[in-house]
């Protein structure tokens, strides 16, 4: 199963037609459901484990655990749910970040009441023996050696390796091979039973049926299933749960030569608010869209298509539960890397000095209206939408009411937000060039 790299979820865009059903059960599960006019059904549901919650010793686990939930439960033989999802022409996957692990499968209305229950089972009552324990660790070991051998992924790792001195996020979501080789199968049952409960878990069902009869089924697969499940350890604390890290102080470099690269990559970031403090986010969202999402945002206008010094460039708020990464990426000519950065730096202090236009805070909110539009048309976006923000905020309102905080962002808050947060004398800046062109 893939894991995200990439950062969280983008916020939702638009407003929803109309609030979904949220039933809270005794055992604090969280059930969400909502009909939509399309003949297919999606289940998705989320935890907030991620390798965030890991230790140094087990970074990696929850993500091999991921692996592991679909190899069956001792009601269910391993294969046996794959088969009955192509049988049925149905849809399943998982991924794994830094904040959460999200399972999902997609169906025929007729087909969610007898294949909903089974993936709640997997996730509920995973088997985790030791042989398939040992048959699935190469498998990882082959996603570590990939991700390390993709330039993209190198260059994600050690930007967040230099914005995060602390939190878990400098980490890699897959773990590092010498950890993944010590980790033992009762190491999983243990970090299952720990953090795998029903008052971690939202369940997100939306799709063409009646809202009571998702949430029912949704109910009812979740009960049977918790006859089988083993009693909870005891509730541990997350890995390095630490406050935000502060601000730079100064700028920091980190220099690397890379034998794979064509052109050199630039990445500047710096250490803003995340979701914990989620007020803060929207009018650096909204510096991030005029920045760089489009053809016609600043730096892209500016670097890419008028003085043609970089061949891509992009901006995004990157919001994670404890803190947040404000990024700037961009593939370029190693010989335009000073340059870049500078006008960068410059763009940046523009927005500090000068408020931004009527016109750049209409194009933003028109970007916000079509991307929901765009990308909650089905229901397993529709699903994503809200098992993410209630999994990340305990309210599924800041999936609902994101569009009006848009809306409501003002030039004055974008120029406070920018000089606040954004100072041009004190960021990360990553340098990757090829290895013929790396300085010195």
């Amino acid at each position: 199963m893939p894991f995200t790299l990439a950062p969280p979820p983008s916020h939702p865009s638009g407003s929803v037609p109309s609030a979904p059903a949220v039933r809270r059960l005794a055992n604090g599960l969280t059930i969400i459901a909502e009909q939509m006019p399309i003949d297919a059904v999606n289940l998705s549901i989320w935890l907030p484990v991620g390798s965030s919650v890991e230790s140094n010793d087990i970074n990696g686990m929850a993500h091999f655990l991921e692996h592991m939930i679909f190899k069956g439960t001792p009601q269910i033989r391993c294969g046996e749910f794959e088969r009955l999802i192509e049988e049925r022409g149905a849809i399943t996957n998982a991924a794994t970040s830094q904040d959460y692990t999200h399972y999902y499968i997609t169906t025929a209305p007729k087909d969610f009441a007898q294949l909903a229950p089974l993936q709640i089972e997997l996730v509920t009552n995973a088997s985790l023996q030791d042989d398939d324990f040992e048959r699935e660790r190469p498998v990882i070991l082959e996603e570590i050696r990939r991700s390390e051998d993709s330039p993209r992924r190198r260059t994600f790792h050690r930007s967040m390796q230099l914005s995060f001195d602390r939190l878990p996020y400098r980490r890699p979501v897959l773990g590092p091979a010498t950890v993944i080789e010590q980790l033992t199968a009762d190491q999983m049952r243990h970090f299952h039973r720990t953090w795998y409960q029903p008052q971690r878990m939202t369940a997100v069902a939306v799709g063409n049926l009646p809202v009571e009869e998702l949430l029912e089924i949704v109910e009812r697969g979740f009960e049977r299933a918790a006859q089988r499940r083993q009693p909870a350890i005891a509730e541990a604390a997350a890995a390095d749960n630490a406050a935000p890290e502060a601000p730079f102080t100064q700028i920091q470099r980190a220099d690397y030569s890379d034998d794979s690269l064509q052109q050199a990559r630039l990445v500047m970031g710096w250490r803003v608010p995340g979701m914990e403090d989620l007020s803060e986010t929207y009018a650096l969202d909204v510096a991030a869209s005029i920045l760089g999402q489009g053809r016609t945002a600043r730096l892209v206008s500016d670097l890419r298509e008028r003085r043609k010094l970089v061949n891509s460039i992009s901006v995004s708020n990157m919001t994670y539960s404890r803190q947040g990464v404000f990024s700037i990426s961009a593939y370029l000519p190693s010989e335009h890397i000073a340059a870049v950065e500078a006008a960068i730096a410059a763009h940046i202090q523009q927005l500090c000095e000068q408020p931004v236009t009527a016109a750049e805070l209409r194009r933003v909110r028109t970007q916000v209206a079509n991307r929901y539009v765009f990308g909650s048309e089905s229901p397993s976006d529709r699903a994503g939408l809200y098992g993410y923000y209630q999994t990340m905020t305990g309210d599924i309102a800041h999936a609902l009411n994101y569009p009006h905080h848009i809306r409501a962002v003002t030039p004055a808050a974008i120029q406070s937000a920018v000089r606040r947060y954004l100072p041009t004398s004190a960021y990360g800046v990553v340098t990757l060039r090829p290895s013929s062109q790396a300085e010195g």
